[in-house]
């Protein structure tokens, strides 16, 4: 062979060797490589997402081998930190506490919103379920939803309702449960749970569908009453208080969950990586501590079964928020 034509060829040969090192170097590269960002878009504290999103940080740091620095950005119900990271780059080193305001609700009561949850965001795990429960003050004279809705019945308008603000939870429950019952109640919204709390101990305000756990100490002290569990199945945490279904609503389920997301088009390998890490996480017995000593169930659902879970909390918030003629600027 004319040795010009085999300095060529030794040349290609070599130029596709450097070519091919660094994406085969990646390729490779065990994840996390790095630190990961995790974004709890509530105020530090401020709820059991705050506190369950930082308990799986430390535990994933532990597992995975690098730190998973918890990054609050707080803003617009949960808005703010749910569009930061579902514009991140998809690559596994940015990451979302997410729960059913702004992935579930959210899309369906603002006018703008600057990420679609189903379709920019990926589904790693939902691991906790907070219960919710329709509550009243010890006053008002109904011991279960019927009675709750005979009451009602009897003065249209009269009861009022609390929530922490307009298109929150608590709001669109006790808006689901005055469609499914056929009742007027009215809506006071309050700047946060605690001032909605508060006037509903002080009488106020007569019925609330808060989470349990901030609520929880005054129900067992008497001083407010439960009348449902809003979920398909009875909490431990009060075991005598039957559901919704029990109590001919079984169309009323609501609740509160804590789960992992990434930005759409995170690799496959490292979604089931982070889910596998957190079902180990979620399989020892100091986490389920940790969950239920915060008023939570534990729970280890996987990407596929999280992701129709997410597409059945849209659907059902969407007609929830129709049926309200709820839409917030």
């Amino acid at each position: 062979m004319n040795h010009k034509y085999l300095f060529l060829l030794i040349f290609f040969c070599f130029s596709l060797t450097l070519g091919n090192t660094p994406a085969h170097a990646q390729s490779t590269t065990p994840y996390p490589a790095k630190p990961v960002r995790l974004i709890i878009p509530f105020p530090p504290g401020s709820s059991t997402n705050d506190i369950l999103g930082r308990a799986l940080a430390q535990r994933l740091s532990e597992a995975l081998g690098q730190q998973f620095v918890v990054d609050n950005r707080p803003g617009v119900g949960g808005n703010l930190g749910s569009e930061i990271a579902a514009k991140s780059v998809a690559d596994g080193y940015t990451l979302l506490i997410g729960t059913n305001g702004p992935i579930g609700i959210s899309p369906h009561i603002y006018k703008t919103l600057g990420y679609d949850p189903l379709r920019d965001l990926a589904p790693v795990t939902l691991y906790a379920m907070v219960p919710y429960a329709i509550i009243v003050h010890a006053s008002v004279k109904a011991n279960n939803i019927y009675e709750l809705i005979a009451l009602a019945k009897t003065a249209p308008g009269k009861l009022n309702y609390a929530s922490p603000g307009s298109g929150s939870t608590p709001h669109l429950c006790m808006e689901m449960f005055k469609r499914q019952a056929g009742v007027d109640i009215t809506h006071v919204p309050y700047k946060g749970g605690a001032p909605a709390t508060v006037d509903l101990l002080a009488g106020q305000v007569q019925v609330f569908c808060p989470g349990l756990p901030p609520v929880l100490p005054h129900i067992k002290s008497g001083k407010l009453r439960a009348l449902t569990i809003t979920m398909p199945k009875r909490t431990p945490y009060l075991p005598d208080v039957p559901t919704a279904a029990e109590q001919g609503h079984a169309a009323l389920d609501v609740n509160s969950w804590v789960g992992l997301l990434a930005p759409a088009k995170t690799p496959p390998a490292i979604i089931d990586k982070l889910h596998n890490a957190v079902t180990r996480i979620m399989a020892t017995p100091e986490m389920k501590t940790q969950v239920v000593n915060n008023g939570a169930d534990p729970m280890a659902m996987g990407p596929a079964e999280f992701g129709r879970f997410l597409q059945n909390e849209s659907a059902k918030w969407a007609q929830v928020a129709k049926a309200a003629n709820l839409r917030i600027e």
